[in-house]
């Protein structure tokens, strides 16, 4: 069950007009806070993410599931079937404790690493090699175009200088670690 700041954040993704994508990537984060918390593991990113975009799924946020091709037909009738949950369908008989307990255990006795910034970099580098350029670069095009602006001081903006504001260096450092 997805926490409800969650669910409140996807939902105001949705009113802000974001792709359901980005709605889904809450959950996501979701469930690499939990692994790295210590709720549980993952056996690989991919898998976190899936969890994760399950929930999402669930919890009633547009997200299709993917094409034929695109994933395996065990993925897809799970995408297929989590999505039919999140938009109205009757539940199906509640999964017994056993399995439920099952799983949970299943997943605690998988590793953290799936949540380290190192295995999360990789997983997106591969998903990126998997698009074409013009693909990337369209993507990127449009983050750019839906990103908040920075914001500025008047005194840096009028001087054309740069953004960054506050000291850097030795001297910036808290008076705790001086030395």
């Amino acid at each position: 069950m997805p926490e409800k700041r969650t669910i409140e954040r996807a939902r105001r993704d949705r009113r802000e007009g974001k792709a359901p994508t980005t709605q889904a990537g809450e959950f996501v984060r979701e469930e690499m806070e939990h692994i790295r918390r210590g709720k549980h593991g993952a056996r690989s990113s991919k898998q976190a993410i899936a969890i994760g975009l399950s929930k999402a799924r669930r919890a009633g946020v547009d997200l299709p599931p993917p094409e034929k091709g695109a994933a395996s037909e065990r993925t897809r009738r799970s995408a297929t079937r989590d999505y039919a949950r999140g938009h109205g369908s009757q539940r199906r008989r509640k999964a017994s404790a056993k399995r439920t307990r099952a799983t949970t255990q299943a997943l605690k006795r998988e590793g953290r690493g799936a949540a380290s910034h190192r295995s999360l970099s990789r997983q997106a580098r591969a998903a990126a090699r998997r698009r074409s350029r013009t693909e990337r670069s369209g993507a990127a095009r449009k983050a750019a175009g839906t990103r908040g602006r920075t914001r500025t001081s008047a005194s840096t903006s009028s001087r054309g200088g740069s953004r960054r504001t506050g000291a850097r260096g030795p001297s910036a450092r808290s008076p705790s670690l001086r030395s």
